[in-house]
């Protein structure tokens, strides 16, 4: 006999079923937008203190372990970032500040680690994967790193940790400097090959603390030609915290830039490395798709995180990620779980009428 326990049990579990199988979360929130304020005149490209900032509103965006490529790391350090968005006609500026308790600005030993910060946008319509992409759903990324950011003001070299090194067999063009000559001084291009092959970290110099780089799956990432690094940055570390500029015009030449329009609303996400926790490649802290929105929106069709009309990307398609899209495929997931609620009402009801085994 199928007793009050028994059809509780069987409704809860039939529930459950229609949940997994639909994936509907059994809570939710709100999802984050973060709002860019449009301004007059000049951004601050350099000024992290500057008082137009406050034009934006500050948007608290929460983090976590990347758990998902091995090698797994569980213990991140960085558990949220603070973002603020300004524009004007030309330019969009983020401004991203984190809690550290170390400045970590050089990565020259092989056991030290810098700090750092990410910016995602997709390159296609919808979602694709939060941690860098996937295959048919492409990624821009803008790399801010710390040691980029102090080689601004000086080179840094193995012969700066270790000054007393010696070196023999390499052919500088100027013998005297030796170890500390600088990659443009070599004769001969076969010992500096990076140089050659022009890998930006091998540059004599670096012409922003950012780089501007393309992913779409693990493994993926590639940094864009020298001459489409178009993202500007600069970062500052003062009282146990970093605050960090990304800057870019709304329009890029590049066929795998994320664009901007005005009276839009885009994707983007975030990811931030403690260097002191030894954190770098996939071991971050991570943020799962955020709205970003340039004035007010110009269709609700976009609201959705579509990719603004003229958005250029790698591909013209749908990423995968969303590829049930549409009407059909709304209706139908709403008229299920509104027959779920129904069987449920109906279960409860059916075993108000059920005998109790203890009387």
């Amino acid at each position: 006999m199928i007793t009050r326990s028994r059809l509780l049990l069987i409704s809860l579990l039939a529930l459950a079923a229609v949940l997994t199988l639909l994936k509907i979360p059994v809570a939710s929130s709100q999802g984050v937008t973060i709002t860019a304020a449009q301004v007059d005149g000049a951004l601050p490209l350099d000024d992290v203190s500057a008082v137009i900032w406050e034009e934006a509103t500050a948007v608290s965006i929460p983090l976590s372990a990347q758990i998902v490529a091995r090698p797994l790391f569980s213990d991140a350090n960085v558990k949220a970032v603070g973002v603020r968005a300004l524009y004007n006609n030309e330019q969009i500026a983020f401004l991203v500040e984190w809690e550290d308790e170390t400045m970590d600005d050089t990565a020259v030993r092989v056991q030290d680690f810098a700090d750092a910060v990410a910016i995602q946008f997709p390159l296609v319509e919808g979602q694709p994967f939060f941690c860098m992409g996937q295959q048919g759903g492409n990624v821009n990324i803008w790399h801010w790193k710390a040691d980029w950011q102090a080689g601004l003001t000086a080179r840094q070299d193995v012969d700066d940790v270790y000054p007393d090194m010696y070196v023999d067999g390499y052919t500088f063009a100027d013998t005297e400097a030796g170890a500390a000559a600088p990659v443009s001084s070599y004769e001969d291009i076969n010992y500096v090959p990076a140089m050659a092959a022009d890998n930006l970290f091998a540059s004599a110099s670096y012409a922003s603390p950012v780089e501007d780089l393309i992913a779409g799956s693990f493994g993926s990432l590639t940094s864009q030609p020298a001459d489409m690094q178009n993202v500007l940055g600069h970062g500052e570390f003062a009282d146990g915290k970093w605050r960090v500029i990304f800057a870019r015009d709304l329009q890029s030449p590049a066929a795998e830039d994320a664009q901007f329009e005005d009276n839009q609303v885009y994707q983007l996400a975030f990811a931030a490395w403690d260097g002191a926790n030894e954190e770098r490649n996939g071991q971050k802290s991570t943020s799962q798709w955020i709205s970003l929105q340039l004035g007010e929106p110009a269709a609700a069709s976009n609201a959705s995180g579509a990719a603004a009309p003229g958005s250029s990307g790698s591909s013209g398609g749908q990423s995968s990620a969303n590829a049930l899209e549409g009407l059909p495929y709304i209706v139908v997931p709403m008229f299920l779980v509104f027959g779920a609620v129904v069987a449920l009402a109906i279960g409860v009801w059916l075993f108000s009428k059920l005998p109790d085994p203890k009387k």
